[in-house]
C-alpha cells in the first residue's frame, strides 16, 4: 500500500497529491445541456451520479464556483444530460472547452420540446430538471430531478481517468 500523504490544510490549496488521487477514481462523462435565450449551452461533467433516489428518480453533479456557464444554464427550465460514450473523445473536449466559440459545431443534436438539448450517440440521455443543490467547498452539488429517459446500452460509454478520456476494454465491455 502507498504511504498516506497529508495534505495542505490551507482554503484553496488543491494539493497535487490530493488532485492526482482524485483522478484514480474513473467516471463517467457527461453534457447538461439547455437552451438559454435561444442558443446551446453546455457543461462537461465528470462527477455526474445516478441512482441517487428512484422515487422520486434523482441524479447529481457537481459544478465549480468559478464557471461562468452554470449561472447562465441553471435558468433553463429542463436540462438535458447525456452521458457521453467512446466516439465521443473529442466532442466531449469541444463542448468543455473554454471560449466564446461555438461548442456545438459539429456536434449532433436534439433539442426536446422544454428546451433539453441531448447529444446524438450518447448511451444515456435523460431530460431533468433542478430539484435543489448544496454548497459543498468550491463546489455546488446539484440534484436533478429525472422526467425522461433513453438508453441505447449496445454504446460502450467514454471513461475519465488519469486526467484522461478513456474506453473501457473489450472484456470490460461485454461483462
Amino acid at each position: 500500500m502507498a504511504p498516506l500523504v497529508p495534505l495542505d490544510p490551507a482554503p484553496g490549496s488543491m494539493d497535487g497529491a490530493l488532485r492526482r488521487a482524485f483522478g484514480l477514481f474513473p467516471s463517467g462523462v457527461a453534457a447538461v445541456a439547455a437552451e438559454v435565450d435561444g442558443a446551446p449551452r453546455v457543461l462537461v461533467v465528470s462527477s455526474f451520479q445516478v441512482g441517487i433516489s428512484a422515487d422520486p428518480p434523482l441524479v447529481l453533479f457537481a459544478v465549480q464556483h468559478t464557471s461562468t456557464t452554470w449561472p447562465v444554464l441553471r435558468r433553463a427550465d429542463r436540462l438535458g444530460v447525456s452521458v457521453l460514450g467512446e466516439a465521443h473523445d473529442g466532442v466531449a473536449r469541444r463542448l468543455a472547452a473554454k471560449g466564446d466559440h461555438d461548442r456545438f459545431r459539429d456536434v449532433e443534436t436534439t433539442r426536446t420540446p422544454t428546451g433539453a438539448v441531448l447529444v446524438a450517440g450518447a448511451p444515456l440521455h435523460l431530460e431533468t430538471s433542478i430539484e435543489g443543490g448544496v454548497r459543498a467547498g468550491d463546489h455546488d452539488v446539484v440534484l436533478l430531478r429525472v422526467h425522461a429517459v433513453g438508453s441505447e446500452p449496445a454504446v460502450p460509454p467514454l471513461v475519465f481517468h488519469g486526467s484522461a478520456f478513456r474506453r473501457l476494454s473489450p472484456a470490460d465491455a461485454a461483462a
